[in-house]
């Protein structure tokens, strides 16, 4: 379809069925263009749960539209395509997981948003990279923690907060696909440049970070840090709207080990949503995000700790 109809039938669609659309940094170009509101995990959670629109299109990954369902019960969330996933969502089992909490039943378990339904509901807290470090440090010091599902963003939390966690071996494939190697070889060609890299990233690319933070951490930092040359290590599309926030400055992705036609670290479940996907899921009010109550109302309870606390 053409792309000029499909944005204009998206946003006549938009208004006459009051609909907001939600989009993750990740999302293609086209998506983040036509857009309400971009956002990180922790921002999109807050904005779904201050939305008025009686319609939220979520265009992101299934954990995304699970949350933002789980925040508004009354309101029809729809979601372009089943098939976008996420590795870390994926890699944590809830039966797997139910056995692997048993084995340490004086522990709290937090869980990075980056899961299912399912597994919030065995959590006593959830905590996005944004404010993951908060949420930990509001834990008191004589209890211990578990940890999941991201096995990365643990180890850097441990060093950051001083606190052992036992760690569910989890990972997200975008931030651990980024090559040191060739990350080393544009560093000594941009001496000059500083290295922003997401928490999810392994530790070896993290100790050669200048600054480690969320996505929208690492947008802040690329905005206000004087430096004109930045290598990015998490998904390369963040750089759309980044481009365009701080136009005179140069903004490197960080290099994959594949060779891959952008030579950067793209997650495959984001860019599934496409613009014709989000248009035919306006149009029909379909797939929607439907989750049972008695699920919904146990997975809000650390979602709402978390949003309390941070």
């Amino acid at each position: 379809m053409d792309k000029t109809f499909l944005m204009q039938e998206i946003l006549r669609l938009k208004q006459e069925k009051n609909a907001v659309i939600l989009a993750h940094y990740y999302q293609n170009e086209d998506i983040q263009e036509i857009a309400d509101f971009i956002g990180d995990s922790l921002e999109l959670a807050k904005k779904a749960q201050n939305t008025d629109a009686a319609i939220i299109v979520f265009s992101g990954v299934l954990f995304m539209a699970e949350t933002a369902k789980i925040l508004n019960p009354n309101k029809k969330v729809l979601f372009p395509d089943w098939e976008a996933g996420c590795s870390l969502a994926d890699g944590c089992d809830p039966k797997d997981f139910k056995t692997f909490k048993a084995q340490y039943p004086d522990h709290v378990i937090v869980t990075y948003i980056n899961c299912s339904a399912e597994i919030k509901t065995m959590s006593d807290l959830v905590c996005t990279s944004a404010n993951a470090k908060k949420i930990i440090n509001s834990i008191p010091e004589n209890k211990k923690i578990i940890f999941a599902p991201d096995q990365n963003l643990g180890k850097y939390l441990q060093k950051e907060t001083q606190r052992e966690m036992v760690l569910w071996k989890g990972s997200c494939v975008v931030h651990e696909a980024f090559s040191l190697e060739k990350l080393i070889e544009i560093y000594t060609k941009n001496p000059t440049a500083k290295i922003a890299a997401h928490p999810e990233s392994e530790t070896h690319i993290l100790k050669a970070a200048h600054y480690i933070g969320s996505t929208s951490g690492i947008i802040n930092f690329i905005k206000t840090d004087p430096s004109e040359i930045f290598i990015v290590a998490t998904e390369a599309g963040i750089l759309h709207e980044l481009s365009k926030a701080v136009p005179k400055k140069t903004l490197i992705p960080a290099p994959s080990k594949e060779d891959n036609t952008c030579a950067c670290s793209e997650c495959a479940f984001m860019k599934v949503n496409t613009l014709e996907k989000l248009y035919l899921c306006l149009k029909n009010e379909s797939p929607e995000m439907l989750l049972s109550e008695e699920l919904r109302k146990e997975a809000l309870k650390p979602i709402e700790k978390m949003l309390q606390l941070s």
